[in-house]
């Protein structure tokens, strides 16, 4: 009892250091079509917010709400460790047509609003109704293309309790077989009895052409014992069950097939966002997302820009989103592109465009994207890519850095000269080196008067200077967390190096300057994500939790200059 109270006090203290978490929920329904007498199953996820349960009142007025359901777990959160809470509901509609989900009130959170389609008549009964247990499946489209993604289905009917069971789909000769996602279940009223369906799902895909003969689904296990069994001590009744082969006639690839052969049922492309403008040496972020009705994301050709003149173009790993819905497989491609111009002037970017066929019209299609084009300005002014960072954010850095300006690794400002032009700028330079010579003279002039500045300092004094030679200026850290999270990696990388003191060379010198594991760790998978392929969204993350306080940096040691003049002086230039 005691071992159980202490593991719920850790628990309980945990759960209460994640409070604090960014809370992040969501909602789905495990089918988004269904047919009169159905039930369909809601899920509501919240991360972050301990003890708050969803409203479900806003669903009674068109639902039969039943057998509810929640679980909680301990996940890794932005802040440390977070509680992940699942809630499920049963939803058994009052009416047939499209049904609208409101948003749904989940403690300070609010869920999307979601939409379910009823219709108005009940399914037809399948082969073996009637019975404790049957099993049926069935594909989404019975004349495939070659290579062509099938939804498969298999469904187990019960209409008493189980106490355990398999469901077996054999592999197809000439096919691969894949299962996708989890089970769904729900209710349904068959021939005059309610059932308790579990629904698989599977990614069927012919290899060649003619007909396809697909095994029958089996199904082995054992009811539940009634009471009687119970008091006579039986353990329920074997039960068995096996659906009745389906055969498909595959299609061969079409002769005037587009390459590469990406059958389909719809496919569309947006950009989720594009630059206002281009700048020299300044990358600025465009994201772009297909949708993807028919198949899955390994199927699918890399979302590629084509070449922009006058720009290098750094693509991110893509982000998949994997469903299905109606029978088959959809899925939601989204990728972000960094542009960094090398030239000024005009330039334009072809629309990515994606050759497929359309299954159900038997004929080829094409979706593309529009053009795009700007006007690549000079260099100056902050990245095109992060626009809430180019003002406040900027100045803010700026103040955080060594001497009040953004450095780059060499020294040299970040931001170009200001608008007067490259003559002042040059003129400033110098009047500022000629100013420095004259200091150099002045203070040269001083020593020679001076011999005794020439003796080395005592230890005390020399361990004063050292420690205020690595004395640096406190980081603006909400301005640093707003650079990560929107600029790109090569301007975090440059930021990150010019806010060591002395700046640091390269990232390979940031990681030994930086003395905190994890923010050393951090900076390698920044590398990886610029240069490695590895997941630039995890290693954003990961940078802002732990540059959350700011950089923490290893003591440099200082060297005391020696007292004697070099044995070789260096000559003057010839």
């Amino acid at each position: 009892m005691s071992r159980w109270m202490g593991q719920f006090g850790l628990w309980l203290l945990l759960a209460t250091l994640s409070t604090g978490a960014f809370a992040q929920t969501r909602a789905w329904l495990d089918r988004e079509r269904i047919n009169a007498g159905e039930t369909v199953t809601l899920n509501v996820e919240t991360t972050g917010s301990l003890g708050n349960s969803p409203d479900f009142a806003p669903l009674r007025g068109d639902f039969v709400l039943s057998a509810s359901s929640s679980n909680s777990e301990m996940v890794p959160g932005k802040n440390g460790l977070a509680v992940r809470s699942q809630f499920s509901v049963l939803l058994q509609p009052r009416r047939s047509g499209r049904i609208a989900i409101p948003a749904l009130q989940v403690g300070t959170e609010r869920t999307q609003p979601l939409a379910l389609e009823v219709s108005g008549e009940p399914a037809n009964a399948p082969q073996g109704a009637g019975g404790d247990v049957f099993i049926e499946s069935e594909a989404d489209d019975l004349s495939p293309y070659v290579q062509q993604a099938v939804g498969w289905v298999v469904r187990l009917y019960s209409a008493v309790p189980l106490l355990a069971g398999k469901i077996d789909q054999p592999v197809p000769e000439g096919a691969s077989l894949m299962r996708v996602g989890d089970d769904a279940q729900y209710s349904r009223d068959v021939a005059g009895r309610r059932y308790t369906v579990v629904e698989r799902r599977f990614l069927l895909v012919p290899e060649r052409s003619g007909a396809l003969s697909v095994p029958a689904a089996l199904f082995e296990g054992r009811s539940a014992p009634g009471f009687i069994d119970q008091i006579m001590g039986g353990s329920g009744d074997e039960l068995r069950a096996r659906a009745r082969p389906r055969s498909l006639n595959v299609q061969a690839l079409p002769a005037d097939a587009p390459q590469p052969w990406l059958p389909l049922h719809d496919l569309s492309l947006r950009y989720r966002s594009t630059p206002q403008e281009l700048r020299v040496g300044s990358a600025a972020t465009l994201v772009v997302e297909a949708t993807v009705d028919g198949a899955n994301a390994a199927q699918l050709p890399e979302l590629q820009l084509p070449p922009i003149d006058g720009v290098q173009v750094f693509p991110e790993p893509v982000q998949t989103d994997d469903g299905f819905s109606d029978g088959r497989p959809r899925v939601k491609l989204t990728r972000k592109f960094s542009l960094v111009p090398s030239r000024t002037g005009p330039t334009r970017l072809d629309g990515l465009r994606m050759d497929w066929w359309d299954v159900a019209g038997g004929k080829p299609r094409s979706s593309a994207l529009p053009p795009l084009s700007w006007t690549i300005a000079p260099a100056g002014g902050a990245p095109a890519s992060a626009p809430a960072v180019a003002a406040g954010t900027a100045t803010a850095l700026a103040d955080a850095l060594p001497g009040g300006v953004a450095a780059n690794a060499a020294g040299a400002p970040l931001s170009a000269a200001p608008a007067g032009g490259i003559s002042s700028v040059w003129a400033l330079a110098a009047l500022l080196f000629a100013a420095l010579w004259l200091a150099t003279l002045v203070w040269a002039l001083h020593l020679r008067s001076h011999p005794a500045s020439l003796l080395p300092k005592p230890a005390a004094e020399a361990t004063a200077d050292a420690s205020a030679a690595v004395k640096r200026v406190p980081v603006n850290v909400p301005a640093l967390r707003q650079m990560i999270d929107l600029a790109d990696f090569d301007h975090i990388a440059t930021v990150l190096r010019s806010l060591a003191h002395p700046p640091a060379a390269d990232d390979d010198a940031l990681v030994e300057r930086l003395a905190d594991p994890a923010q050393r760790e951090a900076v390698q998978a920044l590398r990886r994500a610029r240069w490695g392929g590895g997941d630039g969204v995890a290693a954003r993350a990961q940078l802002r939790q732990a540059f959350a306080q700011g950089p923490s940096w290893r003591e440099v040691e200082q060297t005391a200059a020696s007292p004697l003049p070099p044995l070789y002086p260096p000559r003057a230039p010839s």
